[in-house]
């Protein structure tokens, strides 16, 4: 019996440590492994295309009755070719490039998200956010078919996919199937997690496509639906009269996404702004089903995914919301919701995502919060500021949030809905206004110049020394550049491949010059060198911030916990500066290890030191 005791005495020793971080997280607070997080973002459609025999058709991706029938020509696009050229079927359609570019497809799918597993972790990421994968004829799939489905094109079996969804009663998760395309990512989730890597997907619970389940049979017996009521239906069809008087809300008035009711409102609902109510109690239900199913495929949580991007939040009432945190932590504790919190008032008022971010909705919304007053301080452009109003815009911002969930904020800097990087500091427009040719003819979108690349490198170190969890939208470490949607969407630049060169004037008139296209290898190894950083010093991930004085065009600050202290320096003035060290002491610098030894350090123009004190 005295063995016995001491065997768990010494058990309880070893391993007690462990017990007690595995505790389950608070409801109230985001999972531990967010704050550690090093975000990839992805746009399957658009990443790799690892299994050619699943690429789309036409019967794929056509949605009667709206005005998106593809031609009979009608292809899926070469992935190297100049991505302003036109091809065949889209020049025959006499339309513009804004009109036939969304018609594209490349071939994206999750064999290859799987094929290229080895290379996201030599980049070092640790956490996939993926774009909508719910089953949907689109490009950018927030226009579900199915919310309970994975993309018949982005596995191998479309035909035999589309045949069992059929078979299914969509309100009734006991008759639903297991897909092949399915089948395909719960196997990825399997592989991400044996590399310990963790795995979100991206829902918009606000609004279906047109060739939703529940849709089409409205579309066919109009008020005589069940699933009338899920909708907000302005007017039926009239089959006495000739015409057709069918009419409803599509979200933000886009005919091919109608918006889900929503009900029990009780405050003012105005976009930009949270409000009080919910979603019809059918869709809402289906909401909670679909979930579940992806939180714990078969009522295994080890097998699912750990947890949401939630799509404009904001159209949504809190009372779903507040449901929907108490049954995603009732499946997985450590499940992570982030919400897409952004415009309060296109283009210059941001939301406040305290209301969000209070312990019963969100764990962290989408931090563009975060990268605007960075863009302005780090990047060339027409509303520049200095230290004082960057420290002052970054305070305000983390001051108002709650430290654990500042420590856990998706830090959001490019992703499907803005120009890349590159681009965005290329040009020197406002934030995400007329970030795009067709919106500013003047808007550069080719490859930009040598000056711009270094001030987002600066930027990116900003990015992986800060508060708050980095987030890369995929392509970014390749050296991509592109403005606002489209143009940040177009396929990979993967290193094997030979891309045709791009034109520089795209649609525009003027005379032709082409930009060569291709994987930039320097800056996959700045995002590489900064992930090691950030990820071999953790208190860059959990550490106090401290900035120091400066002023003008310099910024300096301290990451510090008990156990570490790292200053970081910039220099964004136009010539050679020098900084005084709060102490005498002995540096090396983690951008290229070379020691720093005295009080004072010098910087050339548009450089940084990451300093870490040796002991």
């Amino acid at each position: 019996m005295k063995r016995l005791y001491f065997l768990m005495l010494l058990l309880l020793c070893c391993w007690g440590p462990a017990f007690s971080q595995q505790q389950p997280t608070p409801f109230s607070q985001p999972p531990e492994w967010s704050k550690t997080a090093i975000w990839y973002q992805i746009f399957v459609e658009r990443f790799y295309n690892g299994d050619t025999t699943n690429d789309p058709k036409p019967a794929n991706v056509n949605v009667p009755p709206m005005d998106q029938i593809m031609p009979d020509d009608w292809a899926i696009s070469k992935w190297t070719h100049n991505w302003y050229e036109f091809e065949p079927w889209a020049k025959r359609t006499g339309k513009p490039f804004n009109q036939t570019v969304h018609n594209r497809r490349y071939g994206g799918d999750l064999q290859g998200v799987l094929d290229k597993l080895d290379y996201l972790q030599e980049l070092g990421v640790t956490a996939l956010y993926f774009n909508p994968i719910n089953d949907a004829p689109s490009m950018h799939k927030f226009d579900a078919r199915n919310y309970h489905h994975i993309d018949v094109n982005f596995g191998p079996d479309p035909e035999g996919d589309m045949q069992l969804i059929a078979s299914e009663d969509p309100l009734d998760p006991s008759t639903w199937k297991w897909t092949a395309a399915d089948k395909l990512f719960l196997q990825l989730v399997q592989e991400l997690h044996q590399r310990n890597m963790k795995i979100i997907v991206d829902y918009s619970w606000n609004h279906t496509g047109t060739m939703f389940w529940a849709w089409q049979d409205i579309l066919k017996n109009q008020e005589k639906s069940p699933f009338r009521d899920l909708y907000n239906i302005k007017a039926f069809d009239n089959p006495a009269t000739p015409q057709n008087e069918f009419d409803y809300h599509g979200w933000l008035d886009i005919s091919s996404l109608p918006e889900l009711k929503k009900v029990n409102i009780t405050t003012t609902r105005q976009i930009g702004h949270p409000y009080e109510g919910d979603i019809h109690e059918v869709a809402k239900q289906h909401i909670m089903d679909v979930s579940k199913r992806w939180l714990a495929p078969d009522g295994d949580v080890t097998k699912g995914i750990d947890g949401f991007r939630l799509d404009v939040a904001d159209h949504i009432g809190m009372g779903f919301w507040r449901d929907y945190r108490k049954l995603v932590r009732s499946v997985n504790p450590e499940a992570y919701l982030v919400g897409e919190v952004w415009f309060q008032k296109w283009p210059d008022q941001f939301m406040d995502p305290v209301p969000y971010t209070g312990g019963d909705v969100f764990d962290a919304v989408m931090f563009y919060h975060a990268f605007r007053p960075a863009r302005y301080f780090f990047a060339k452009t027409d509303f520049e500021i200095d230290d004082r109003q960057f420290r002052d815009s970054l305070q305000f911002q983390w001051n108002r949030l709650l430290p654990e969930n500042r420590y856990a904020m998706m830090n959001t800097s490019s992703t499907h809905d803005t120009p890349r990087l590159l681009t965005s500091f290329y040009n020197q427009n406002k934030y995400k206004f007329k970030a795009s040719p067709n919106d500013d003819p003047a808007y550069r979108t080719g490859k930009p110049d040598a000056e711009t690349y270094k001030r987002v490198q600066l930027y990116l170190v900003h990015l992986f020394t800060s508060i708050g969890a980095p987030q890369i939208w995929n392509g970014e470490e390749m050296g991509m550049w592109g403005a606002d949607d489209p143009d940040c969407r177009k396929p990979l630049w993967w290193s094997e491949y030979t891309f045709e060169p791009e034109s520089r004037n795209n649609y525009q008139p003027g005379p032709e010059e082409y930009d060569p296209v291709g994987f930039n290898q320097q800056q996959f190894a700045h995002y590489r060198k900064l992930i090691s950083i950030r990820k071999s010093n953790p208190v860059l991930t959990h550490g106090d911030i401290k900035f120091l004085e400066t002023s003008g065009k310099m910024l300096a600050y301290k990451r510090m916990d008990t156990a570490d202290e790292i200053l970081v320096v910039f220099n964004l003035e136009p010539g050679k500066k020098s900084f005084t060290l709060p102490v005498r002491a002995n540096y090396v610098n983690l951008l290229d290890n070379k020691q720093v030894k005295g009080k004072k350090i010098d910087l050339d123009a548009l450089s940084a030191v990451v300093l870490k004190k040796q002991r």
